[in-house]
């Protein structure tokens, strides 16, 4: 930061840190050996039994009495008070504690006592500056009445500087630690029944296995365009075409689409396909894998989220496709032409120009967004997808214009994708030639000719189903967040300016 743009109290801890400088003392200090963190040094002195302890951490709280100062330490474990004496201290160190400052890091050596108040505190006896902060944080203050002031709040803040966040909020670096059990708990299901954890390319020369735009990049040396992934699937079953019979992968996709509340553009994709599977048994795999995980995160399948009871217990509710629309919306989805699609969500508020331009393929599935999502609450699987909707879909038995393809909605939000995979070659070419003629008559998202993946087809895709689960989606709805960006360390934001 400028000079210009420093504030009186970075001046001040500037000051500070040159200070420490010459007394000797170093501001960045290298490493720190402690003996306990926080939370086990309170727990193995809970018993009164005398114990010495070394811990490191933020200060979040300073109160200077003279002689004597009180300060709690923070660690990723918890708290604990640290009680500074001149008398117990070298001269230079406790002049090192009154140059301390809220956010400062030290390590603190001494033995543990109780308190008047009964409040475990660590009696220092050797202090180390660890980092010094040169810039406050906000980490506010409860008055006399309990009434909280200088919180961190503005969300554009807590996502833009979420090291800020972490730091101040004890609760949002829980919400994190949650994410990852959530994504440990899915690993561990699908290691026990024997897939194999994959990783497949992140840059591909032809993107696909998803509607949706990709961003584009260039590799200088083969002077080649290519693409952040949309999705994995494409690749995950070249792996089955090429002999490993159960496989996933769990990493970020690219879609270079509008931002709101649900959509991110880079996000986290579980896939998983197993051969000889369809679209039913991904629907038991999905109900064990988000039933368990709800179960571990949550200590239950019932759980009480947005004013709302969740009821993940197994078997979930199965409805069509079409069966939904016609309750609400009204619409005979094998009967209506694209002008009474197109009055439809005309009539539940979309822009008319926007109506207009959406190609016939995308309507009936923009009557389903606008008239049946919102009322998906509870765990629901939506079966049974009109064909052009599904072009890596395998036609359902018995009735070829539908998809063997399930979704799974909660909460008015789609949380996976699923499909009986199609493997007859011929006809996913004629999927893919169906596709690059919409793509010719505007929509942007249709898939593009994949060459090489029609190729593997050929070589032999075995009955396969796969699935793909939202990570941040799923992780949203366990720990009660109404935004993407509230569970993605990092999200997408607009430019500083």
């Amino acid at each position: 930061m400028s000079n210009e743009a420093r504030t009186y109290v970075e001046d001040a801890r500037r000051d500070k840190l040159e200070r420490l400088r010459e007394l000797g003392t170093p501001p960045f200090a290298y490493s720190y050996d402690r003996s306990h963190s926080t939370t086990d040094a309170i727990a193995e002195f809970s018993d009164g039994t005398e114990v010495e302890v070394s811990v490191a951490g933020r200060v979040v709280s300073l109160r200077r009495h003279g002689k004597t100062t009180f300060a709690h330490l923070e660690d990723a474990s918890g708290t604990i008070q640290i009680y500074f004496k001149q008398e117990d201290l070298p001269a230079e160190a406790y002049e090192t504690v009154g140059l301390l400052d809220i956010g400062d890091f030290i390590g603190v050596s001494g033995s543990l006592f109780r308190t008047r108040t009964e409040e475990i505190t660590l009696r220092s006896q050797q202090v180390t500056l660890l980092a010094k902060a040169i810039l406050p944080l906000p980490f506010g203050k409860t008055d006399s009445e309990g009434e909280e002031h200088g919180r961190l709040e503005d969300s554009e803040t807590r996502h833009r500087l979420r090291y800020v966040d972490l730091a101040v909020r004890p609760e949002v670096r829980e919400l994190f630690r949650t994410r990852a059990r959530v994504i440990s708990g899915l690993r561990r299901v699908l290691d026990e029944r024997g897939y194999v954890e994959v990783e497949t390319p992140v840059l591909q020369p032809i993107y696909g296995g998803a509607m949706a735009r990709p961003f584009t990049t260039h590799q200088r040396t083969l002077d080649s365009t290519l693409y952040l992934r949309i999705a994995t699937e494409l690749y995950l079953k070249r792996l089955i075409v090429g002999g490993m019979e159960k496989v996933y992968e769990i990493g970020k996709d690219f879609r270079n689409e509008g931002v709101d509340r649900l959509h991110n553009p880079e996000f986290t994709m579980l896939e998983f396909y197993e051969a000889y599977a369809d679209y039913t048994d991904m629907m038991e795999l999905t109900e064990l894998l988000i039933s368990t995980v709800t179960q571990d995160i949550c200590g239950s399948a019932v759980i009480e989220r947005f004013d709302t009871t969740f009821d993940f217990t197994r078997p979930w509710v199965r409805q069509t496709f079409s069966d939904l629309i016609e309750t609400h919306a009204g619409v005979d989805v094998a009967n209506s032409s694209p002008d009474v699609l197109r009055d439809a969500i005309i009539a539940r508020g979309e822009d008319p120009e926007a109506a207009a331009k959406t190609p016939p393929t995308k309507l009936i599935d923009e009557v389903f967004r606008v008239y049946v999502e919102p009322v998906l609450i509870q765990p629901t699987f939506v079966v049974d997808y009109p064909i052009e909707l599904s072009p890596l879909a395998k036609p359902k038995r018995g009735n070829d214009k539908l998809a063997e393809r399930f979704e799974l909605f909660v909460n008015g939000s789609e949380l996976a994708n699923a499909f009986s995979e199609l493997n007859d070659p011929d006809e996913q070419r004629e999927r893919f030639e169906a596709q690059v003629a919409a793509r010719k008559l505007g929509d942007r998202e249709a898939q593009q000719m994949d060459e090489d993946y029609i190729r593997a087809l050929e070589c032999g895709l075995p009955p396969t189903g796969g699935c793909g689960i939202g990570i941040d989606r799923l992780v949203m709805l366990l720990t009660a967040q109404t935004s993407i960006r509230d569970v993605i360390l990092f999200p997408m934001l607009r430019p500083e300016e």
